[in-house]
């Protein structure tokens, strides 16, 4: 089952003959380099989540989306990553996640989904220490992943600025 927060802003006409749901292919907003990726994975048509979710976050929405499966860091990252600006090196959204196996996880698809954006600094996550991490930090990036302790961690040490962050997802909530 999956639950989400606003109604569907695309129409039935976007779906193929017999589909329930949408080809990646078929997202005219997200950038070639995406579906590159998408393809690159082995990904053609979307999860359901993926259907309801990318589209509306990448229309600016604000959601709160729940899906029994796979699928959901592809659904917020491809909208993240849309909206993402290559030329600013601070970070632009932030993915809290609650243990650092689940944050590697994700700092993985993420990257995997962002292969062919070479501009694109990404995916800092809990797990190293704190030193390192705060080097990533300081050289710049877009897309940070972290536990809560961690961001926090780095917070209150000065080490990231989060004054450009338009983007939190709460993964895993």
């Amino acid at each position: 089952a999956v639950g989400v927060g606003h109604a569907d802003p695309y129409k039935a006409a976007n779906k193929t003959e017999g589909s329930t749901t949408m080809q990646f292919t078929e997202l005219t907003n997200v950038s070639p380099e995406i579906i590159r990726a998408t393809q690159a994975m082995g990904f053609t048509d979307m999860t359901e989540i993926q259907d309801k979710a990318i589209p509306l976050m990448l229309a600016g929405h604000d959601m709160i989306a729940k899906a029994h499966g796979t699928g959901k860091t592809v659904a917020f990252g491809i909208p993240i990553l849309s909206k993402v600006d290559p030329a600013s090196l601070k970070p632009q959204a932030v993915i809290l996640s609650p243990t650092r196996e689940l944050a590697q996880q994700i700092a993985q698809d993420l990257q995997n989904l962002a292969q062919f954006l070479p501009d694109i600094k990404r995916l800092r996550y809990g797990g190293a220490g704190m030193d390192k991490q705060q080097r990533q930090l300081k050289a710049g990036c877009q897309i940070v992943v972290a536990t809560p302790g961690r961001l926090m961690d780095h917070y209150r040490h000065h080490a990231i600025d989060v004054s450009d962050v338009k983007t939190v997802v709460l993964d895993e909530a």
